[in-house]
């Protein structure tokens, strides 16, 4: 029974890394192939792809700690103070919400990508607020939420096809 639990534990361990590497790999596709068609603060999100599959697969514990790790090492490695300011923001608004649509069951992944992308956008824009001090920059929140719904579609369908392929969804 103790060896059983050893293995499983190892195997988690083992797909969490593996998961935390793909999403600091996709997060740093990121940094190299800017996606904005000049509007600022416009991103695929494409880690998130990452987090979607892994709190269908692992639950929602394992999807906050590889957020959690992904943030940090990009932080580390790309980022700056304020950049972690914005990612933890966004990464735990956007997590929260995720998993609210998720239990709610009446949201495909797309759906749930979708809320998670608009939150994340949010998120962020009330911590540039907070930091400059006017809730002017909330003007921009209309553009903020298309693009929110439209990367979520993105990296929601590309969930969904991993998911399906790794037998977690039906068709």
């Amino acid at each position: 029974m103790a060896v059983r639990k050893s293995t499983e534990l190892t195997k988690r361990l083992a797909t969490c890394s593996a998961l935390t590497a793909l999403a600091l790999i996709f997060s740093y596709v990121e940094v190299l192939i800017p996606f904005s068609f000049g509007i600022p603060g416009i991103k695929l999100g494409l880690a998130n792809i990452v987090v979607l599959i892994c709190i269908y697969t692992l639950g929602a514990k394992y999807g906050l700690l590889i957020n959690l790790a992904r943030i940090a090492l990009v932080a580390l490695l790309f980022g700056n103070a304020f950049s972690v300011v914005y990612a933890v923001s966004g990464g735990l608004i956007s997590l929260a919400v995720m998993l609210i649509a998720k239990k709610a069951g009446v949201f495909s992944v797309i759906g749930v990508s979708m809320a998670g992308g608009v939150f994340h956008n949010l998120g962020q824009l009330l911590v540039a607020a907070l930091v400059m001090q006017t809730s002017r920059i909330m003007y921009y929140f209309p553009v903020l939420l298309i693009s929110g719904m439209i990367t979520g579609i993105v990296t929601g369908f590309i969930a969904t096809l991993v998911l399906r392929a790794l037998k977690y969804l039906k068709k």
